[in-house]
This record gives C-alpha cells, structure tokens and sequence, in this order.
C-alpha cells in the first residue's frame, strides 16, 4: 500500500476491488431521493488529490467545496478524530463536552470576536445568525444581496437570493429585501428602523468567486450602523484561511457584529460556528442543538485549525501563482479562492478538466470556481493551471 505523509491511501488495485461507479449509480438512483447531479464515485483522498472507483487520480479543486482545507486525510486531524473516539463520542449539550471551550476560545482568538456557539453546517449558523439577530434586536426583518447564498433550511433560503431554490418554497420567513451586491445606495434604500440584520458575503462564492467594490463592505457597516441593524457576515464560504486571513472581513476595516462559519472549519467533519461581537448572545434556553459542538466535531475542528495555522502565510503567495497561471484569462483570486468567466460552456469546460483529472466546478453565470485545499503544492498549482488552459483553449474555440 502506497503512503503520503504518514496516511495510507487506498491503491488502484484495492480500489478496482470495491464497488465501481455503475454500482453506485445504480443505487442512488433505486434508493435515493435525486436532489443532487452526480457522476463520479470519489472513494479516497490525500492532501490535494482523490481516487474515483476505478482508480483515475484527480487533484481536487472542489475540495467539497472549500470544505477540504488540510486536505483530504491529513494525519493530524484523522488522528484527533480517532483518538476522541475511543474516548467518548457524543455526551449531549447537557453537560460540559469535551473540547467545546478549548475551540470556542481558538476561534474567538482567530476571529477577534467575542462570543462562539456552534452548529452542525453552514445552514444552521445562519438560522442561529438569524434568530440572534431577532431576539437582541427586536427587530424582524433582514436586507441580503442578489446572487448570495446563505444555505437550504427554510430560514436560511428565507435571506438566499437564487430565485430557482428559493420559489418553490415560498412564503417563506424571515421577510428578506434583495440588493444588488456592491450597491450602497440601494441599501441605504432598503435598510429601515425596523431591519434586524444585514446579510453580506465578504466574496460571494456561489455567484462564482465575486469580489466586491473596494470600501462596499466598509459601507455596508456605516448603513447599518445608521439605522441600528447588525451588520452579519457569511464566511461559510471564505472563512478559516480560504482567502489568506482568518476571515476575508479581515482584509477590509469592517468590523461585524455577527460571523458565521462552516465548510472549511473541521476539515470535513459536520460543523458550523456564529461567532459575535460583545454584547450579542443566547441567553439559557433561546437557542439550541442536540448535536452541534460534539466532542469528535470539536477536535477535528481544533486539528483543522492547528494545520491551517502553519500553512495560512503561504495562502495568498499560492493563490498569486493561480493568478499569474491564468492572467490571460482575468481571474478573480483572493487567496485559494479563484473564479474565471467562462460563459455557457462551463460545464463542457469542467468536464474536460475532469478527463485531465482536475476537479473543478462550474458556479453560476457560467463561473468557474475553484476552492483547492490549502496545502496543495506548487507543482499540483501548475498542473492545474495548465489542464484549465488546455481546456479553455479547447473548448472555447
């Protein structure tokens, strides 16, 4: 069996042994509800690349989106989890649970906010964003921008943009007013005495990797400030190190009431984070989770922050070498957070690399998005840069 820093991958051939793609196709499709279009069976991983079920190696740009910061496997956080393990798996919220301060404390320190509670996704931090919002306010209504995603729960679509999710559920709540991303006037618009929350994306990563207009971020807080309403930040996407800094709020003088976090936080273990500003909290019995901040979520998540810790100064000199790879192509890079406009041949675009054994994908508007793990390699950079150039060129054409 072949080795990559100290973690054992799956080979080809006890891959080949296992359940093929055809295999799993054909279950999901007898005995699981279609909700998601699929063609690969990805079966192993290691730091920047996986392993489908026949065996083909591909370097992952997707990294569960933006989820797989360390890495698929990394040592470190494979070990705290198994090590927690065989210690004690879930206690309940009831008591005291293991490593439930210890992170609160890092990610408080990390963030330079005050306060943490912790959840299970990204979705479930945003509901709590939500209702803290509410009850500290007593506010009711939210303002959140075009184009940005929050998450699925009926909450969190309530402030999600994307008429496609959204309208099928509707009426939904909160009451959410849309402003086009990067559009102050328009907030300061929309914003009145009775807003709870503003909803911002630091880089709206669904939409394809938009960055806003420089000082719009720093705006968004002085129109919430003028009107009493909380200034609330999506770093789901962008948060633990994506985009070379803690937070991405953190390349701005913005200062938020409210952050929420997930994807990338625990490495690939389910967990998401609110973290707030003194001043803002739950009070007993005003929030809660049978599950969040569990004691194998809480030290995947301490290793996960431990790893990125090492490699965070070295973020923003990789995502300049994506840039400097792609520059003809006028990428949009902020750390290891990448979008190139690609049109309607998006997909034809993603499929291609995916022959090349580049995992990427197509965002909306015909965006291509690429959120590779943080540790992934010089080498492995240009060898995606040049399986995205080849099939730029050979579609585009």
């Amino acid at each position: 069996m072949n080795k990559v820093q100290g973690t054992q991958y799956i080979t080809k051939k006890s891959v080949m042994d296992m359940e093929t793609t055809q295999v799993y196709r054909e279950l999901d499709e007898r005995y699981y509800m279609p909700a998601f279009s699929r063609d690969l069976a990805l079966v192993s991983g290691n730091g920047a690349k996986v392993w489908d079920a026949e065996g083909k190696e591909y370097i992952d740009c997707v990294a569960g989106i933006a989820v797989c910061s360390t890495g698929h496997c990394h040592p470190a956080v494979a070990k705290a989890i198994c090590e927690q393990a065989k210690t004690l798996i879930h206690c309940s919220n009831l008591y005291y649970v293991p490593l439930q301060g210890d992170l609160a404390k890092k990610i408080v320190e990390v963030t330079g906010m005050h306060k943490a509670f912790f959840s299970n996704s990204g979705a479930e931090a945003t509901d709590g964003a939500l209702k803290l919002a509410r009850v500290r306010t007593g506010k009711k209504k939210f303002v959140a921008f075009t184009h940005g995603f929050h998450g699925r729960t009926v909450g969190s679509l309530a402030v999600t943009h994307k008429p496609a999710i959204r309208e099928p559920f509707e009426p939904l709540e909160p009451k959410c007013s849309f402003v086009e991303y990067g559009d102050l006037s328009g907030l300061e618009k929309a914003v009145d005495n009775d807003t709870a929350g503003v909803l911002v994306e630091p880089i709206q990563g669904e939409a394809g990797v938009i960055i806003p207009p420089e000082g719009f971020l720093e705006g968004v807080r002085e129109v919430c400030d003028r009107a009493g309403a909380l200034m609330i930040v999506d770093e789901v996407q962008t948060g633990m190190g994506r985009t070379g800094m803690w937070l991405a709020i953190q390349h701005t003088k913005a200062v938020p009431d409210i952050v929420t976090l997930a994807k990338g936080i625990a490495s690939g273990f389910p967990m998401g984070a609110l973290v707030a500003r003194e001043g803002l909290e739950f009070k007993k019995g005003e929030h809660g989770s049978t599950f969040a901040g569990g004691p194998l979520a809480c030290a995947a998540a301490l290793a996960t922050i431990g790893v990125i810790e090492k490699i965070l100064p070295d973020v923003s000199r990789k995502g300049e070498r994506f840039r400097t790879g792609l520059a003809k192509y006028k990428p949009r890079v902020r750390g290891l957070m990448i979008g190139v406009s690609v049109g309607e041949k998006c997909p034809a675009v993603q499929k291609t690399c995916a022959d090349q054994g580049v995992l990427v994908n197509c965002a909306a508007d015909g965006n291509l998005r690429l959120v590779p793990p943080l540790v992934i390699s010089d080498a492995e950079i240009d060898r995606v840069v040049g399986v995205i150039d080849g099939a730029l060129g050979q579609v585009m054409l």
